[in-house]
This record gives structure tokens, C-alpha cells and sequence, in this order.
């Protein structure tokens, strides 16, 4: 198909409903991919306030935040006290035209308002309902959902940072988000089978789970360690379990960034040494004799002396710029990345072009730039719209309920809207 038919195609989840009863980042983050490939995903907020992250961290006094704008786009907003009588009913016949209902509030909330699932399923059969909770049943059922609980507890602090300092959190929200990716992956899978069985689901994902996911190659490291140091890692630890490990791969093929000049922050270049690479790298860091020297010459060889190695090729990359490096490198064919900061991210013409960085306009702020979508489909290319104001959208959904523009002033007059 051509691209000017993908682009008249339908969305690739044209039809499908969501209702999104999520608030602040893990919920939000899931509800915008669904958004993104073409569902109508509807935010119920309360009355007056909304989701809590639209007050969040405010650069612009009475602008909904960043923090909001970057996470809801595309989406419509409708407001909704579920306290209210009037308000439950409403929200009933909101759930019988969904096909999903999300939500990443506290264990109970919904189960206290009245709308535990076997209710929600007798309202719709066909509902997938989805939850991102903070961990599972037990002894840390109810324990915060925040991004660094999830971080803490899913083994990704305790294994990022340098030996001898203190756990570290990654700057990538692993447990928020992460659990957002995983758990549109979950609605996906039940949307699909309920072609099948014509019936919804119960689904749900933890952001302790998911991040733990995210951080298997450690268990992997865990239990090798019962057979030997980890060789791959500086000094070979031989600690009774994985240490941090600095900027090191991990894996089959050694990695470190390497400092570059002038010396800044982000002048670095992550360079990882292959078997087919050393001869190359010999060369261009000034020494040519180490491709055939036995201590040298063989991965197996080189393992012993990580440290070294590394910061004799950081001897070269210090020397230059490391948009230099990456052209050198890569011209011999040498494994290498810069480091990118969130400066040059924002600014960086090609993921401009590729729709990576997108600009949106927004009625309050005026233009930002946000994250544009990460999945890509031929026949379903992504437009990244705004996010909604507050309530936005009230007398546009409520209207296709069969509610009048006098009963919504009304509802509206007692708080209920």
C-alpha cells in the first residue's frame, strides 16, 4: 500500500472506546498509545480539578502543565463527580458504549464508589477492564504506586550506579511508563481475543513486574554467578549478588562511554569493542602493536583488562569532539553512540523529520514540543494531536449519550459535571 493510503485508511483502532479514568503518569502514558493508533479514548476528570498532573509542576501560572500536555494528547476530556447519584448513573452508561476502561488509581477506589468488576461486567460484557497498580497481591499490595517504589523493588536501582556508591534510579520512567507499554500490550491481547470469545477481561499490570521485566538480563546475571565471576563486568566481581556496574554492557560485547572533548556533561561516546573491531580500534588510538599481541588480541584476552582497554581508547576520544568520534568510528566500522542530552534531543533535526519530536499547538500555552508516537504503522500512521482542557469535551460525549444542552446545565449547576 501506498503512503497516501495508509493515510486514508482507517486508524488501526478505529471504533474501539476507551475510557480513561487514569491520573499522572502510568495510566495516562498507556491511554495516549491507545489514543495514538486511533481509538476515542474519553478521560473522565473531577469536576474543578482534573487530573492532579495538570497542576503539577507548572512552568506557566494557570496553564495546564507539561507534565499533563506531554502525556494526553489526543485524547477528550469530560468531567464527572462519581460521588454524585447522578453522577453513578451516568457514569453507567458510559461504561455500556466502552470497549475499555482503564485506570491506575488506589486498590478499591472503584470497588468503594460501587463499581467493582463483576458490576462493571454486568454493565458490559464486552469490557476489557485494565489496571496498573503499583505491585501485586500480598505483603506489598498496598504500598504506593510511585516510580521510584517501582525502580526499588523491580532490581533496577539496585544495579545501576558505580561499584561502591549507593543504588541509583534510571532517569527513563521504567516503572511508570514501562508499566504503560506493558499494559497496552495486555489490552491489545484481550481486545483481540474477545473477537473469539465475544466476552471482555479482566486485565492488569504492576509496575514492580515491569520494571522486573525490564531488568531479566540481571537475574540472568544473578544466577551465572553461581558458576563463576561475571567476567564481562569491571574487576570480575565475585560478590553473592550483581553489583552495579557502572556504564558497562553487560553483555557479550564489552561497552563504556568514553569522555570526548571540550569535556562537558554529555561529551560522551559509548563505544562498544568487538572481536572484528580491536585491529581498527588499535590502530586509530595509536597503537597497532596490541592487534597482535597475545595479551591483547582475543576478547578472551582483553576481558581481564577492561579497565585499560577502555581507557586507553578514551586517550583518543578525549581529543576530539564526540560527533567526530561517532564519524571516525563508524567509518571503521566500530560499534559507537554520543550521548545524547535533552537539549540536543529536542533540537535534533532528524528525529524532527522522523515525527519523533513533534511539535503541538495548544490553545492556553501555544506551541511545545512533546515525544511523538514510538509505534509505527504503514496503514496507521499516528497524528499527534493536543490534550484536552478540562471538561473540553463534555457537551460533545455527554450529547451522544442522549443528554440535552438543558439537563447538562443543570448537572453542571449541582457540581455533577
Amino acid at each position: 500500500m501506498t503512503e497516501a493510503a495508509g493515510a486514508d485508511a482507517p486508524k488501526a483502532l478505529a471504533g474501539v472506546r476507551v475510557l480513561d479514568l487514569t491520573h499522572v503518569q502510568s495510566g495516562p502514558s498507556a491511554t495516549q498509545l491507545l489514543a495514538w493508533l486511533g481509538a476515542d479514548v474519553i478521560k473522565l476528570e473531577t469536576p474543578g480539578r482534573g487530573d492532579v498532573a495538570r497542576g503539577q509542576l507548572r512552568d506557566r501560572p494557570g496553564v495546564d502543565s507539561l507534565y499533563f500536555a506531554m502525556l494526553n494528547c489526543n485524547k477528550r476530556s469530560i468531567t464527572l463527580n462519581l460521588k454524585a447519584r447522578q453522577g453513578k448513573r451516568m457514569f453507567r452508561r458510559l461504561v455500556a458504549t466502552a470497549d475499555v476502561l482503564v485506570e491506575n488509581r488506589h486498590p478499591g477506589v472503584l470497588d468503594r464508589l460501587g463499581f467493582p468488576w463483576p458490576v462493571l461486567r454486568r454493565l458490559n460484557p464486552r469490557l476489557v477492564y485494565a489496571s496498573i497498580r503499583g505491585f501485586g497481591p500480598g505483603r506489598h499490595a498496598e504500598l504506593k504506586g510511585y516510580e521510584m517504589f517501582a525502580q526499588a523493588m523491580g532490581g533496577a536501582m539496585a544495579t545501576t550506579g558505580f561499584p561502591g556508591g549507593p543504588p541509583t534510579a534510571s532517569g527513563a520512567q521504567i516503572g511508570d511508563a514501562g508499566a504503560g507499554v506493558h499494559l497496552v500490550a495486555a489490552v491489545l491481547a484481550a481486545l483481540y481475543q474477545r473477537t473469539v470469545t465475544r466476552r471482555g477481561q479482566q486485565v492488569q499490570v504492576t509496575m514492580q513486574e515491569a520494571v522486573l521485566n525490564l531488568c531479566r538480563v540481571k537475574l540472568r546475571d544473578q544466577q551465572r554467578l553461581a558458576h563463576g565471576p561475571l567476567t564481562e563486568y569491571p574487576g570480575q566481581p565475585r560478590e553473592a549478588e550483581v553489583p552495579r556496574a557502572g556504564n558497562a554492557s553487560g553483555g557479550g560485547q564489552p561497552g563504556w562511554a568514553l569522555r570526548c572533548a571540550p569535556g562537558g556533561p554529555n561529551d560522551y561516546v559509548y563505544v562498544i569493542v568487538q572481536p572484528q573491531g580491536w585491529r581498527a580500534l588499535a590502530r586509530l588510538t595509536g597503537r597497532p602493536e596490541l592487534a597482535d599481541d597475545a595479551g591483547w588480541a582475543t576478547q578472551e584476552a582483553r576481558r581481564g583488562k577492561l579497565d585499560k582497554m577502555f581507557a586507553m581508547v578514551e586517550e583518543w576520544t578525549e581529543r576530539r569532539a564526540k560527533w567526530r568520534v561517532l564519524d571516525i568510528l563508524t567509518e571503521h566500522g566500530i560499534p559507537c553512540a554520543p550521548v545524547m542530552s535533552t537539549r540536543e534531543l529536542l533540537d535534533d533535526p532528524t528525529l524532527a523529520a522522523l515525527g519523533t519530536i513533534v511539535e503541538v499547538d495548544h490553545p492556553e500555552r501555544g506551541g511545545f514540543r512533546t515525544v511523538g508516537s514510538p509505534l509505527r504503522l504503514s496503514d496507521s500512521p499516528v497524528e499527534v494531536g493536543r490534550p484536552p482542557l478540562l471538561g473540553e469535551h463534555n457537551a460533545e460525549v455527554y450529547a451522544e449519550l442522549g443528554y440535552g444542552e438543558r439537563q447538562l446545565a443543570d448537572l453542571r449547576a449541582i457540581g455533577v459535571i
